[in-house]
């Protein structure tokens, strides 16, 4: 079932005009790709449809504060019902108001202007407000009622931005002493980074079954993350991206053996670590650090201004199953931002209830299974 809803000349009127948002007006999906972030591309659109997500791209009109591009993905709850979810969206225009009440009554508008979109079965549309705050101890913006938080995270609420505008010397200096030391490490113990090609995805999808038994992360299939490279390809020879976009692969070596691998997207003044594998076998080579500098490097040659770490803990805390995770990101010296995380605007209540006990209690599974895994390896 696709999006029910007007044609792509005939905006949205009805609730419309509120304080903030004046029209909604459906588009053509790579008029996404204006947007700043990936997962609000076209790209990032066409790329999940290969895998059962209806698509849908909007302008949103913000009066006075300008038209940005909105994407949209679906898919079905069950036989019955569906949901919406915008991912690291809407992003509002760079001069919007930024005091959470504005930004909260902005997003209720959407919420409500998009329901004319959706198809009658839509229990509830998910955003992730990609607005932030600063710094270890802050709090993130706040999302008022009537939104609720989701029952578990899509994207990450909290991440590592590593400014990559000054020399290389300069972003070596704002690194901790032993992260600078564990990359000069690496080399001198004859670990070799280098970029792969698709043909050598395998070999990382190998590795990275490995990292998900041990550290109990969730992992999609091998096709998702060749589809992902294919999709990359012929999108790029399509020209359709407005942004240079760049999906890399880059392998870890030691006397052959692959000990680590990452996948990173570069994209307009972005850099961003998407995924990482390592081995249990020779970490004291400490490959993964030799690898994040290989792809900040590249990402600076690119025009990328930061280096996005793509999610950490919410906060220092040695008890948190993911806590090596915090150290480990936090110590390449960037800033440390919070986002508000997943929250639903709801449609149907008794449906969306149902979904977020369920989310509930996989989050509370995978949290018993990881702190397992953590009391394991203390042993």
């Amino acid at each position: 079932m696709g999006f029910r809803g007007r044609s792509k000349g005939e905006a949205v009127h009805g609730p419309l005009p509120g304080q903030y948002l004046k029209s909604i007006l459906p588009t053509d999906l790579t008029q996404c790709n204006q947007a700043n972030s990936f997962l609000q591309s076209g790209f990032w659109g066409s790329f999940k449809a290969r895998f059962g997500w209806n698509t849908r791209a909007f302008l949103a009109d913000w009066g006075e504060w300008g038209i940005r591009p909105l994407l949209l993905i679906r898919r079905r709850l069950g036989l019955w019902f569906s949901f919406t979810y915008v991912p690291w969206g809407p992003e509002l225009p760079e001069d919007f108001p930024a005091q959470d009440e504005a930004r909260n009554q902005a997003l209720q508008e959407l919420a409500r202007a998009l329901q004319a979109f959706l198809p009658k079965n839509t229990a509830f549309i998910r955003f992730d407000p990609p607005w932030y705050t600063e710094g270890p101890e802050t709090a993130p913006p706040k999302i008022y009622p009537p939104f609720a938080p989701a029952g578990a995270d899509v994207q990450p609420a909290d991440t590592v931005l590593v400014d990559l505008t000054g020399a290389e010397e300069g972003i070596l200096k704002n690194m901790k002493s032993k992260w600078r030391y564990n990359i000069q490490l690496a080399h001198k113990k004859g670990v070799l980074v280098r970029q792969a090609g698709e043909e050598e995805l395998n070999r990382f999808y190998e590795l990275l079954k490995e990292t998900a038994k041990r550290d109990s992360i969730a992992l999609h299939s091998r096709e998702y993350y060749t589809s992902l490279f294919i999709h990359h390809r012929e999108y790029a020879q399509e020209g359709q991206d407005r942004e240079a976009m760049d999906l890399r692969l880059y392998l870890a070596e030691h006397e052959g053996e692959l000990i680590a691998a990452l996948v990173a997207l570069f994209r307009g003044n972005a850099g961003v670590y998407l995924y990482g594998a390592s081995s249990d076998h020779k970490r004291n080579l400490m490959a993964p650090y030799a690898l994040q500098w290989k792809a900040m490097r590249d990402a600076r040659s690119q025009g990328c201004r930061v280096y996005d770490l793509f999610g950490i803990p919410p906060q220092e805390d040695p008890n948190h199953p993911m806590a090596g995770l915090y150290r480990f990101k936090t110590g390449f010296g960037g800033r440390i931002i919070h986002r508000p995380g997943s929250w639903d605007y709801t449609y149907r209540p008794l449906v969306r209830g149902i979904f977020n006990a369920l989310e509930v209690f996989r989050k509370g599974i995978r949290q018993v299974k990881r702190n397992l895994q953590k009391a394991r390896r203390r042993k």
